[in-house]
């Protein structure tokens, strides 16, 4: 059995494991699908974010550490896996051999989980649509802190899992216009497959210029920013209706390059919200919470309220995965959206 791990010489492998013998309270499953996260995988890849900072729970501050994590070039690499249930544990209820399940881990084999953990699917989800419970979750964040609301016309910046997620959820909230922006054809195409109503290249178009003759000078009620890219965020902010608002859901690095938030930003006295569904508590705590937007989004999926079959792109195969990650995720992302890996007993 072989895992997916990011080597000491800072490239994917795959390593063989084994298996420990099953505790109480746990089920095996033999997997059938995964995929990684993209964005969030890459941060790390490329260089440890927390490895100097830590977060203070207690101060929602992050704080320098007293001495910096070393990086052991050990970290599993993938996000969510999809499979079948092979064994179960002592003391686990309401699961069975053969069931169809979901969960978090790196691309393996197999996963040893928590009873408590794994995801139900029913028979008539599709995989994919599994996979993309995670990016959801933060779509359905940037969503809820944008407060879309029915009629409400809507930019959805940044077209990876989770904005293409975002552009599906805004039409599912009753958004009459949703416009998607992304440098890359193929993943504006798959916006428009699902949906959206136009979309832009945000390096050969000014689409804020564009959006404004288009909605007669208001522009933009509600812009989505998930790719984490500042020249995005510019744009968004030219893109958007005086009051407005902007829920920035990517995660921004350190700024290396101008960026001018005058203009529109200061003179449209724009609502600047950072959009992070898992950090606690909600912004619409005590109704709302982590847990709450996990559940929604996982009904969502298995009633098959999304379209991920073009959102899941390519789909390679497991004993390969090694090499796949390296050219579609790390040197060339603009040949996928997020990519689906498929196990022999599929």
């Amino acid at each position: 059995m072989k895992q997916l791990l990011l080597g000491v010489n800072g490239k994917p492998v795959l390593e063989e494991y084994e298996d420990q013998p099953l505790q109480a309270g746990y089920v095996r499953v033999v997997s059938d699908h995964g995929a990684p996260k993209h964005g969030t995988e890459l941060h790390g890849y490329e260089k440890d974010p927390f490895a100097k900072v830590y977060y203070d729970e207690d101060t929602h501050i992050f704080r320098p550490r007293e001495k910096e994590l070393v990086y052991d070039g050990r970290s599993g690499l993938g996000n969510m896996w999809v499979g079948r249930i092979t064994e179960i544990g002592e003391g686990v209820e309401g699961l069975e051999t053969g069931q169809r399940v979901a969960g978090y881990g790196n691309l393996k084999n197999t996963h040893t989980v928590k009873a408590e953990d794994v995801l139900v699917m029913p028979e008539t989800m599709t995989w994919k649509e599994a996979v993309c419970y995670d990016p959801l979750q933060f779509a359905l964040g940037g969503i809820r802190d944008g407060h879309v609301r029915m009629g409400d016309k809507v930019l959805i910046s940044g077209l990876g899992a989770i904005g293409l997620m975002a552009a599906q959820a805004a039409k599912a909230a009753g958004a009459s216009l949703v416009v998607v922006s992304d440098p890359i054809e193929g993943r504006r195409q798959a916006a428009l497959e699902n949906g959206a109503d136009m979309a832009f290249d945000p390096t050969k178009e000014d689409f804020g210029l564009i959006l404004r003759d288009k909605t007669d000078g208001i522009g933009m009620d509600v812009v989505i920013e998930t790719s984490g890219n500042y020249k995005a965020v510019e744009q968004g902010i030219r893109a958007l209706a005086y009051g407005g608002n902007f829920a920035m859901v990517g995660w921004l690095g350190e700024c290396h390059i101008p960026i001018n938030l005058g203009y529109e930003g200061h003179f449209n006295q724009c609502h600047f919200y950072f959009s992070r569904a898992c950090s606690e508590p909600n912004n619409d705590y005590p109704r709302w919470s982590f847990d709450r937007i996990c559940k929604e989004a996982w009904n969502m999926l298995c009633k098959g309220m999304f379209s991920c079959e073009n959102i899941v792109a390519p789909v390679v195969e497991f004993d390969t995965c090694d090499e796949s990650y390296l050219h579609y995720i790390v040197e060339n992302p603009q040949e996928s959206v997020k990519m689906g890996v498929t196990f022999k007993n599929a």
